[in-house]
This record gives structure tokens, C-alpha cells and sequence, in this order.
């Protein structure tokens, strides 16, 4: 059985190969990951960011851009380490959210 990240002889047109720039939030979630992975912090694996990814539904991971994916995983790990709770995520977005509107 294969899952959603598994592609292979679907018809997916072309594929680019240019190399692009990373936007600034490609590169928070890359850095924040390479963070979470170091071997100083240890919160967990890479093994469990892929498995992480790859539990999307079809839908949701169809919908979701490259990094957008790996920041889904990554909060959905921090959960799961008890290094952080959603009810902390949460609250935290709020704050942002009522920064960027009220600045």
C-alpha cells in the first residue's frame, strides 16, 4: 500500500530542477527544524519528521507547499515530545495574530 508522499509512475508532469531562492519562511522552518534536530536539543529525529509528513491525508498534504509540510510536522512532533502544547501553539499564534494587526 502506498501513501500520499508516494508518487512514483503517477502522472505529475514535469519536474523543475532550476534551483530557486527560499523565502524567509522556508528558512525559519528549516532552521527551526535543524534546531529541533541537533544533537544539543535531540527533540527528535528526521526519521519522525518523514513519518510525520508522510501521516498527512491525501488532501491536506496535496494542499500544503514543501515547508508548510515539514511545519505541520514539526508541530505536530513538538505535541508529541510534550515540548509543547497546542493550547501553548495556539495561544502564541494569537499573540502574533493581534501583534501584526494592532503594529
Amino acid at each position: 500500500m502506498t501513501g500520499v508522499h508516494d508518487i512514483g509512475g503517477q502522472d505529475a508532469g514535469p519536474i523543475d530542477l532550476s534551483d530557486h531562492a527560499l523565502s524567509s519562511f522556508d528558512q525559519r522552518v528549516d532552521a527551526m527544524l535543524m534546531l529541533l534536530v541537533h544533537p544539543n536539543r535531540g527533540a527528535f529525529r528526521v526519521d519522525a519528521l518523514r513519518r510525520a509528513i508522510e501521516s498527512y491525508r491525501q488532501q491536506d498534504y496535496d494542499s500544503l507547499s514543501y515547508y508548510e509540510r515539514w511545519l505541520g510536522a514539526v508541530r505536530k512532533l513538538v505535541v508529541e515530545q510534550d515540548i509543547l502544547s497546542e493550547e501553548e501553539i495556539a495561544a502564541k499564534i494569537a499573540e502574533l495574530k493581534a501583534q501584526k494587526v494592532g503594529g
